[in-house]
Parts: C-alpha cells; structure tokens; sequence
C-alpha cells in the first residue's frame, strides 16, 4: 500500500498586512513592492499568539476530515516549523497537548521552507513501517511576523504568517506519494538564517542591538538556487515516475514570492494554468506554504482520484525538496 493524503486543513491569522504598511515601515512605495514581489497583502498574528496556536485549527481541521476513530491510530504527529514556540520542548508537543492527543509520537522537522516536504518523507516511512499506527498528522507552521525586522525592505515585504495541515494514510497501489527527492546544499547555509539564538550566538542584549534576533536572507543568492534546484529535483520526480511536465495536472509550489514563481513556471514551460498561487494575498508563509497552497486549490477545485499534483519547494540551509502525488 502506497500513502497518500487523506484530508487538508489550513489556518492564517485575520490581521491584513497591506502593502501601504509596508511602505510606511521602509519607505518603499506599496507600488514597487507590489511590482517587484508580485504580493499585495500577508497575514501577521496577533501579539501573544505561539506557532502552536496558529496550528491548532489548521491540524483539527485535518484530522476532522476523517472522524473520531483516526486519533488512536496516529503513527505520528510532525510539526515542520523553524519558529517554534520556545527552544524547547518541541512545538509538536505543545500541540499534541492542545489537541488532546493520547501518548504518540510528536517532534519538529526544521527544514526552513522545506520543512513540509520534509515531514512527508519521514511520515511516509513512519506510516509504511507499520509499527507505531496507520496514519500520520503533518503540519507546516511558521510566525515569521516574530522575527522581522521592519526596517528590511528586502524580507519584510515578502513573509506572513500561517499553518497548514495533512492527514497521510494508506490509499491503494498506483495512488499517493509516487516518487520524493530531498536535498541539502549546507556549503551554502549562510544564504538565510537567523544569526543569534543558539549555541553560537547567544541572545543577549549585544546580539538584540545588532538586530542579530532578525532574518536575514541573501536574496539574490536564493533566487538563483531556487531557479536551479526546484528545475532539477522535479525532473527528477519526473523521471521516475516515467512522467512528462505536461501530463501534470497541477503545481504546488512554495511560495517563496511571486515573481519568483511566475520567472520559474515561464522557464521550465509549465502551463501557468496549472499552478496555484497564494503569495499574492498570503506571502511567504514558510513551512506552511505548501499545505496551505495545497488546500487553497483542493478548496477552488477539489482535486479528482487520478489527478497528479506536483510538490516542490526550497529553502534555508539550503534545502530543497520536490514531490509527485497520484491523487485518491
């Protein structure tokens, strides 16, 4: 038996962070950041919310898909987040509490925007074992509105918060995930990051005047490893699934901001018909970007058994990571 995905639920805070905002935030126009980032507005929390709050309606949503039984046969609950709500314990632990979950399973996945199609790999292989239950719950979580610096024209128009969630299980041979390619290029893990925080950099009062607590991301440097890799990995899912970019049915790709995307879809000669956008209203959400995406197009057009969907994303480490699900 194959896995594949069973239910969807997503979740974005109500506060509209418009691009007017923004401008008065760094002096950029809301036109150019609008022309030269293709989003218009994101999503922020509101103060005193955790990761784990954003996820809580996002993951009942998915879990709700299948009714009460699916609790007790959780293989695992995986929070892919790079903001969790303290060091630690894990977010996931937060969660499980928060859903009332009984004992199982529950740990972060730390992939940066990635994160999603990270948990898929492991929560495959968790569910495929057989040992633990028969179905996994995977969420993408990220409040990046907590480390912004709003002074940053060149990161703070781009991400919002958000959560996004699945419920994998067992479908038929022929169905579900059909082929997974995972990357990691750490020579180039100083593209984006968070400086202070860890063991290397403590968070003390020098790093917090240095703004060393914020993101920062070489943008430039990300564009074109993205361009790159997302190319590559998902020939490669391709390939393996003896599949041609047109007998895809649709994309769902991170979204890491618009004019990326629409820069990528035009070079790999992708029907733009195909793909599915939320960075125009929602941003970079992160770890979130892909179920949330995923669960924007099942809502506009819920997918059909038999459909295929391609998934693909990239992110800080620098990760990357690229999906083809047959769906049921």
């Amino acid at each position: 038996m194959a896995v594949g995905v069973l239910s969807i639920g997503s979740h974005t805070p109500d506060r509209i962070v418009d691009n007017q905002q923004i401008s008065e935030w760094t002096g950029m126009s809301a036109e150019w950041v609008a022309e030269r980032t293709g989003i218009l507005e994101r999503r922020y929390a509101e103060p005193g919310t955790t990761t784990s709050d954003l996820a809580l309606p996002a993951a009942r949503e998915a879990l709700d898909g299948l009714g009460p039984e699916v609790r007790e046969q959780l293989a695992a609950l995986i929070v892919a987040t790079c903001t969790p709500d303290v060091p630690q314990p894990s977010t996931a632990s937060i969660l499980q509490h928060k859903l009332g979950l009984d004992s199982l399973p529950a740990f972060d996945v730390n992939a940066v925007c990635s994160g999603f199609l990270y948990g898929l790999a492991v929560a495959e292989g968790l569910i495929a074992t057989g040992r633990q239950g028969s179905y996994a719950l995977l969420v993408g979580a990220d409040m990046f509105s907590t480390i912004m610096d709003r002074d940053d024209r060149r990161t703070v128009s781009l991400f919002g918060d958000g959560a996004g969630a699945v419920l994998l299980g067992q479908v038929p041979d022929g169905y579900g995930l059909q082929s997974l390619r995972l990357v990691t290029n750490g020579e180039l893990n100083h593209y984006v990051g968070v400086e202070a925080g860890g063991t290397r950099t403590p968070l003390d009062q020098r790093a917090r005047d240095a703004g060393e607590h914020f993101f920062r991301m070489d943008g430039r440097a990300v564009r074109d490893y993205a361009l790159g890799v997302l190319d590559k990995l998902g020939n490669e899912v391709l390939d393996e699934c003896g599949l041609r970019l047109d007998e895809v049915d649709r994309f769902v790709f991170h979204q890491a901001n618009t004019r990326l995307l629409e820069t990528f879809v035009e070079r790999a000669g992708i029907d733009p018909e195909r793909v599915v956008y939320t960075a125009p209203h929602l941003g970079n959400t992160v770890a979130a970007s892909v179920p949330l995406t995923l669960h924007a197009a099942h809502r506009a057009k819920p997918f059909t058994r038999g459909e295929r969907v391609l998934l693909a994303s990239v992110g800080g480490g620098m990760t990357a990571g690229a999906a083809l699900l047959n769906w049921y």
